[in-house]
Formats: structure tokens, C-alpha cells, sequence
């Protein structure tokens, strides 16, 4: 099954946020991102829809106790970034778009920024320097757990879930690298961006 909800609409939303708020994403601001890397491929969110309905979906990507100090950041067509409200806590909240594949509501910390903005960029591998931290509690739709970048297959809907975004190794970590509709497992096992995908919430 797939398990990158959508790279490339949040991974390009990341770094629009990043843009946006002018920081090192190891600082103490923080954006959205793909299932991992959901770039917003500038296809924004809802038309017409108000800033509290973006403002609560944004919310329920993530557990109660991050999403009242975060910081909540949209996007439009234009891949133009707006903060719709200002937070405290080092994460930011994205409302995702839930008309397109790959753009799930999101909470992510700066570590997870600063992976997505570098698996945006292709580069070799990611440099945040510690684990990031990244939740989709709302659920999410991807295209692929074994092709990063897949665009064209078919999509599918992944339940609730959270990540951490660090290149854990199955054989040394004893995760299975194989999607588990429970559990934990070790997605994209054997390339720079491994990280491990836990199904629920924590």
C-alpha cells in the first residue's frame, strides 16, 4: 500500500512556509508536509472556504496537547502562504487541501520541515540534524510507499497516523519494512528518507 500521502503537494508547501516565515526551519517555527512530504503543488485549499473551517481541519491533524500552541499556515493557488494564526510551541498545523491526492491536514515540527524541504529539493539526504516529528491524525491519501515521487497511480486513503521522520534501518531497529494497517513499519526502507510510520495515534 501507499504511504506518502502526498509529497509533493506538502513538500512544496513546506518550503513556501519556510519562505513565508523567514526561519531556519530548526528553529522554533515549524510547517506541514509530505505523508510525508506533501509539497503544495500550489493547488490551495477550498475555494470560498472560511478561515475557521481551514483553521479547524488544520487542528485535527494533530494531538490535543500540540495543536493549541502551534502555528497554522495555509496556502493558496498561487502558492502564496498566509498564517492564519500564530503559535508558540515549535509546530506548525496545515489545513491540506481535501479535494487533491497527497495534501492532508498536517502537524509538523521544524526537524520534519527541514526533511520535507530536502526531499523536496531531491537532495542526497535529509539534514535535519535530530528526528522530526510529524502527525496525521486526520488521515491522509497517497499514491505510493515505494516510489517517493509516483504522481500517476492510483490513490488510496491511510488512516490516522504519525511519523518520525529519521532513516531508522529494520534490520538494526527490528521494524518490518512492509505497510501494516497497525503497528509500526519502517516506509521508504533502504533509501536516505526511511523513516518510521506509526499507524493510530500515540
Amino acid at each position: 500500500m501507499n504511504f506518502v500521502k502526498g509529497i509533493f503537494a506538502l513538500l512544496t508547501l513546506t518550503a513556501g512556509v519556510l519562505m513565508a516565515m523567514g526561519a531556519n526551519p530548526r528553529g522554533t517555527v515549524h510547517a506541514q508536509t509530505a505523508d510525508h512530504g506533501t509539497a503544495n503543488r500550489g493547488s490551495g485549499t477550498t475555494g470560498g472556504e472560511s478561515t475557521q473551517a481551514k483553521i479547524t481541519r488544520a487542528l485535527s491533524a494533530g494531538p490535543a496537547e500540540v495543536v493549541k500552541g502551534a502555528r497554522i499556515v495555509d496556502t493558496d493557488a498561487q502558492g502564496k502562504t498566509t498564517v492564519l494564526r500564530e503559535g508558540n510551541n515549535g509546530f506548525t498545523c496545515m489545513p491540506g487541501n481535501p479535494k487533491v491526492v497527497g495534501e492532508p491536514p498536517l502537524c509538523a515540527d521544524a526537524a520534519s520541515l527541514q526533511w520535507f524541504a530536502d526531499f523536496k529539493a531531491h537532495k542526497p539526504k535529509p539534514t535535519n540534524a535530530v528526528p522530526g516529528i510529524t502527525y496525521m491524525l486526520a488521515g491522509a491519501t497517497q499514491r505510493s510507499d515505494s516510489d517517493p515521487y509516483d504522481q500517476t497511480s492510483p490513490a488510496m486513503t491511510i488512516g490516522p497516523h504519525w511519523m518520525i521522520m529519521w532513516p531508522f534501518d529494520p534490520k538494526t531497529s527490528g521494524l518490518p519494512a512492509a505497510y501494516k494497517p497497525t503497528g509500526a513499519f519502517i516506509m521508504w526502507a533502504g533509501t536516505p528518507y526511511a523513516h518510521v510510520h506509526v499507524m493510530g495515534r500515540p
